[in-house]
């Protein structure tokens, strides 16, 4: 499957991240070694220089690599028309034992990366550069990860063949599967409807309440609950999206995919649906984060704004998703199923 077009960009993009990454972490490693705040010498000059052109690279490389995610999804939806059996993305996943870990890694990837991100967008706000340092180790870091990110991608794209039989999204979702992952249809519909609007109040109640918040005792309890509610809801919205509101999308009782909601026969919602709650979810993890920050003076400022708006942009991810995910749902209600 390399000569097919989805793949070839697919290939092209990752190899053109991965060269800039490591290209930088070559500078990395001489940060890791000579980097020096306080010195004036001609070496550290020159280093301040090529620390500035290596942040560009990753950047760009890391940019790249977040938006191979949607590629990826493409990708994976375009390779059904040539596998027997699939009819979206799902069936190509599972067509192949890399598929699903490569998109696990490739979405896991979209928060790790989107933290360098943030963390140099925080940096470059003060003179002295204070988190230079961490950036570059945090960066050598997520070398492995972008490795295995990359080593996944191509073990699935090497190992499809278009004479596998693969099952569809309806048997692999379907409510009387034995299989894993259709366990999430058992789930009961009212409970799990309480919980998910429930937790969705709370949220919204914490990210109108957190960035009003000064002080108090409750603060830093707050700051960091606030985070792992959002991991949690992450987990939950997926799962909910899957085994309930999807097939109000759908109009069927029995077609339950999480992939299908990207089809442009269904006005591609899922795209709104995903990108608002991975924003939503990246937002509200990362506010957590810039309290951390803004302990270091030099950093107060910065990461107390970010610290500030996070959860305001969190709240309009928050709202975005959840009339996306719930029109289908409260239009069937309300005009009891026509």
């Amino acid at each position: 499957m390399f000569l097919n077009i989805w793949s070839l960009a697919l290939t092209f993009t990752s190899a053109i991240a991965l060269f800039l990454i490591l290209r930088a972490a070559v500078t990395a490693g001489r940060v890791l070694r000579r980097w020096d705040p306080a010195a004036d010498d001609q070496g550290q000059i020159a280093l301040e220089s090529e620390t500035w052109l290596a942040a560009t690279l990753v950047q760009y490389g890391l940019g790249l690599q977040i938006l191979s995610l949607v590629l990826f999804v493409l990708a994976a939806d375009r390779f059904s028309q040539v596998i027997a059996g699939a009819m979206c993305a799902t069936g190509s996943l599972l067509a192949d034992p890399f598929g699903m870990p490569a998109l696990y890694f490739k979405l896991a990837g979209v928060f790790l990366y989107g933290i360098w991100l943030l963390l140099h967008q925080l940096d470059i706000r003060v003179e002295t550069y204070p988190l230079v340092r961490a950036k570059f180790v945090y960066l050598l870091c997520l070398v492995p990860f972008l490795l295995g990110d990359v080593t996944l991608q191509t073990l699935y794209i090497a190992g499809i063949e278009p004479d596998i039989i693969t099952s569809c999204c309806s048997v692999v979702f379907a409510a009387s599967s034995a299989t894993r992952i259709s366990l999430m249809t058992a789930l009961p519909h009212g409970a799990t409807l309480a919980v998910y609007y429930g937790a969705i109040l709370l949220l919204g109640a914490l990210s109108l309440l957190l960035p009003r918040m000064r002080g108090g005792r409750l603060r830093p309890f707050l700051t960091g609950f606030y985070p792992l509610l959002w991991a949690l809801f992450f987990f939950l919205a997926l799962a909910v999206i899957t085994s309930i509101l999807s097939c109000y999308i759908y109009s069927l009782p029995n077609h339950r995919c999480p992939f299908c909601i990207l089809k442009p026969e269904y006005d591609s919602i899922g795209y709104g649906i995903y990108i608002s709650l991975i924003g939503g979810t990246f937002f509200g993890i990362t506010s957590s984060l810039a309290a951390f920050l803004g302990r270091n003076p030099e950093l107060a400022e910065p990461a107390g704004r970010y610290r500030r708006l996070a959860p305001r942009l969190a709240l309009v991810c928050l709202i975005l998703f959840t009339f996306l995910t719930s029109y289908h749902y409260l239009h069937y209600l309300i005009t009891g199923g026509e």
